[in-house]
C-alpha cells in the first residue's frame, strides 16, 4: 500500500471518528432544554459543515495525481 493511500485511510478513519462525536452530540441535544437544544443545533450545523469540507478536502487528495499530491495533503492537513 502506497503513502498516499494510507495517509488517506488514516483521514477517512478520522472523518468516521468526528462523524460519531457529531451524532453523539445530537443525541445530547435531543434531551436537553429549549435554550441547550438551540444551541447545540448550532453547534452540530457548525461542525457538519467542517465535516463536509473536510470529506470535500478527503476527495480532491485522493483524485490527485502523484505530482499534485503534495499540494493536496498540505491543503487538506491545514483543512483539517
Amino acid at each position: 500500500m502506497d503513502e498516499k493511500e494510507v495517509y488517506r485511510q488514516k483521514l477517512e478513519a478520522q472523518l468516521d471518528e468526528w462523524k460519531a462525536d457529531i451524532d453523539k452530540l445530537k443525541a445530547k441535544a435531543s434531551g436537553a432544554g429549549a435554550e441547550a437544544q438551540i444551541a447545540l443545533n448550532e453547534q452540530v450545523e457548525t461542525l457538519e459543515k467542517r465535516l463536509g469540507a473536510a470529506r470535500e478536502k478527503l476527495s480532491e487528495l485522493a483524485s490527485a495525481n502523484d505530482q499534485a499530491w503534495e499540494g493536496a495533503k498540505r491543503e487538506a492537513e491545514s483543512a483539517w
